[in-house]
């Protein structure tokens, strides 16, 4: 247990650490904007200059889509609309416990405004026992490749339910919590990559087919695509080399530096006003090559309460219709959710498995195994001192 008088004397440093941050911040802040004026004048001779030497770059740069510091006001959501989201929660696999095994369980839901109907508020559970189905061909960790399966899981039913909603008869939107892009992904070798992304990107195909946008939703984003955009033009080598020039990416001592650790939503709080979206940007990562079509793109939307991050396929980004419909959805949510979007909490809330959820899980586990004749069912050594204390 904690002894909070000892976190208490603690405290004093954190705060001081904090405020000198953000004193920190603010400067950076400032030459963001300044940096920004005058890419503003140059913009196409910065991104060709851009991509001429971004395999040197050491941290990822956004690439700009739209007129850098142009804001564009968001069309609101029609009266008559579908939401559809998902979100995952999973029991992860213990050594510790009566058997070696996961759960994965996703949270759908379909709202639906102006019409009546009522809406779907579901989950969708499912156990990984097999060992193929445990460690994957990946080179992943247990942890890393359930939450891969979680990612896919998530975007199936999120296609499933959007088709089995008849959510392409009206303007629908089908959104899920977090990044499009699978980062974890890099970590694992290139003949696995596709294999992985195959079954999310059908998925996608599938929503594409029926013009229902897909797009992921990023409250608080740590990002700093934009920023990197801007701390790239810092740098005074003609050739820029951070492993030949400077120190990677760590920013200590370098002219970008200045610039190291500032997000983009900063930046962007101060840029935009409420109801209002940033430019266009595509996204850069390595492992956006294999998405084909549904490269991510995203830019930063004032929905009132925050800057959030909405990440959307080039299919939905680059189409006005489209992607006018997800911003204005998003903002419709983030109303009726008190800050963040209500399909998604609701989805979240469907998903999360709690402490009592597990027990019982457990609990049905042990009277399966039980029940088939296997009689040294129990928990390690470990695990059964925890569960209970003398102190």
């Amino acid at each position: 247990m904690l002894d909070f008088l000892k976190i208490a004397r603690q405290m004093q440093g954190v705060s001081r650490q904090l405020a000198e941050e953000a004193q920190r911040a603010s400067r950076r802040l400032e030459e963001a904007d300044r940096v920004l004026g005058w890419v503003r004048q140059n913009q196409q001779a910065v991104i060709a200059r851009t991509a001429e030497v971004r395999s040197k770059i050491t941290f990822l740069v956004g690439e700009p889509v739209e007129p850098l510091g142009e804001n564009h006001p968001v069309v609101p959501a029609p009266p008559v609309h579908t939401v559809i989201a998902t979100d995952g929660s999973q029991i992860a696999p213990s050594h510790h416990e009566i058997a070696y095994c996961s759960l994965i369980n996703v949270g759908k839901v379909c709202l639906h405004y102006g019409t009546g109907e009522r809406p779907l508020l579901d989950s969708q559970p499912e156990v990984f026992y097999r060992e193929e189905d445990l460690y994957g061909p990946w080179g992943l960790n247990t942890e890393e490749s359930l939450a891969l399966r979680r990612s896919r899981a998530e975007m199936e039913v999120l296609a499933d339910v959007a088709l089995d909603c008849g959510a392409g008869e009206r303007p629908a939107v089908a959104l899920v919590d977090g990044s499009l892009i699978y980062w974890q992904l890099e970590q694992v070798s290139t003949k696995h990559q596709q294999a992985i992304l195959e079954p999310m990107l059908a998925a996608w195909e599938r929503l594409r087919e029926r013009r229902i946008p897909v797009a992921g939703y990023i409250s608080s984003s740590r990002s700093g695509d934009a920023i990197n955009f801007l701390r790239l033009q810092l740098c005074p080598h003609p050739d820029p080399d951070c492993d030949r020039h400077c120190t990677g990416n760590t920013g200590r001592g370098a002219p970008c530096g200045i610039l190291h650790g500032l997000s983009d939503r900063r930046l962007f709080d101060k840029l935009l006003a409420s109801g209002e979206r940033s430019g266009l940007w595509a996204s850069t990562s390595r492992i956006l090559e294999h998405y084909g079509p549904h490269r991510v793109h995203f830019c930063y939307l004032h929905v009132g309460s925050e800057i959030a991050r909405v990440e959307m396929p080039a299919w939905v980004a680059l189409d006005g219709e489209l992607r006018e419909r997800v911003l204005g959805a998003c903002l419709a949510q983030v109303e009726k959710g008190f800050g963040y979007p209500v399909a998604l909490a609701e989805a979240h809330n469907r998903a999360v498995v709690q402490g009592g959820d597990r027990a019982r899980f457990f609990a049905m586990l042990e009277a399966a195994l039980l029940k088939a004749g296997l009689n040294d069912v129990r928990v390690s050594r470990k695990e059964a001192r925890k569960r209970g204390s003398i102190a």
